[in-house]
């Protein structure tokens, strides 16, 4: 037995499918899913946003490097301050321990000396040697006392200082002043124009005027000396103008020079702490640096026994 309305049903037409270019024709008026990023263009390129996140970025990363360097300085700095007062300290006993040394042991290098040149006068009486002579005058030469500023000079030099001879001399000039020099019309020419123009008077700030200052000396020098050729090439620096300003140095910069001076300073620091401890006097100190005193004490005694020595030779050849 069938059922009247399933044969109804089965009866009505099948509805036809959509043709294809319909169906992809709607396909592409429907809005996609996708949501496009608004902070981007359809060219992928940055927006002011990213750009602006960006620069903040190395804004901060800048900041922190200079942060750094900062903090290099002042360790530098602190380090360099160490160093100095080391140098300082040990340049400090190395002049103490000379001044002593000198005061202590100076009378016996003295003796020492006079010994020796007595015994080599005495040697020389006795020989009548042209050879043993000349080391008697070698020797006695040794201990004479050092001429005074007068003699060593010749004269050059008295209570008001160097002598206008003596300043001659040195200098390669002549005692009496130079003839007077008479600019040429040109020169004349050009240093009024000069004259007129960069004055200091004209300047509107300090700076300015410092400026014109400094270079009308040089034009006043110039016009003095007669040099026409000087007056012109100043002419033309005038007419080239002030140099430009000096490019102002950022903060890195400025950071970076100062290590680098900080590392020049050390290094001389260095040198003269090398300089200290090589000589005679630093030395001395290297040896005992806990009883310099004691050191002394020791070179005093044998300063002794070498004088009492030559005192006995110096008897031996005066018999």
């Amino acid at each position: 037995m069938t059922n009247p309305e399933a044969q109804q049903q089965a009866r009505q037409p099948v509805p036809e499918a959509e043709p294809q270019a319909e169906s992809q024709e709607r396909s592409h008026t429907r809005p996609e899913a996708r949501s496009e990023d608004p902070s981007e263009s359809a060219a992928g390129v940055p927006s002011d946003a990213d750009a602006q996140v960006r620069a903040e970025a190395d804004a901060e990363a800048e900041t922190e490097a200079t942060a750094r360097l900062e903090r290099a300085v002042r360790a530098a700095e602190q380090a360099l301050i160490e160093f100095e007062i080391a140098v300082e300290t040990f340049r400090i006993e190395v002049e103490n321990f000379s001044r002593l040394h000198h005061q202590r042991l100076g009378p016996m290098y003295s003796r020492l000396d006079e010994l020796d040149a007595l015994i080599a006068e005495a040697v020389a009486a006795r020989t009548g040697d042209p050879e043993d002579i000349r080391k008697a005058r070698e020797a006695r030469g040794l201990v004479l006392p050092m001429p005074k500023v007068e003699e060593l000079f010749h004269g050059w030099l008295d209570s008001d200082g160097l002598s206008p001879e003596g300043a001659a001399m040195l200098t390669e000039r002549p005692v009496q002043p130079p003839p007077r020099v008479r600019p040429s019309e040109e020169a004349r020419r050009i240093y009024r124009e000069l004259a007129r123009k960069a004055h200091p008077d004209l300047a509107e700030d300090g700076a300015e005027r410092e400026r014109r200052g400094e270079f009308i000396v040089r034009v006043n020098a110039a016009y003095a000396a007669g040099d026409e050729e000087r007056l012109k090439a100043l002419a033309e620096e005038w007419a080239a103008g002030p140099p430009p300003p000096e490019r102002r140095w950022s903060r890195s910069e400025e950071l970076y020079a100062r290590l680098e001076w900080l590392a020049e300073r050390k290094e001389m620091l260095a040198q003269v702490a090398a300089e200290l401890e090589s000589g005679a006097i630093g030395a001395m100190i290297k040896m005992a640096p806990e009883d310099p005193d004691g050191l002394l004490d020791e070179i005093a005694e044998q300063l002794l026994a070498k004088v009492a020595e030559k005192e006995n030779q110096l008897a031996e050849l005066v018999r």
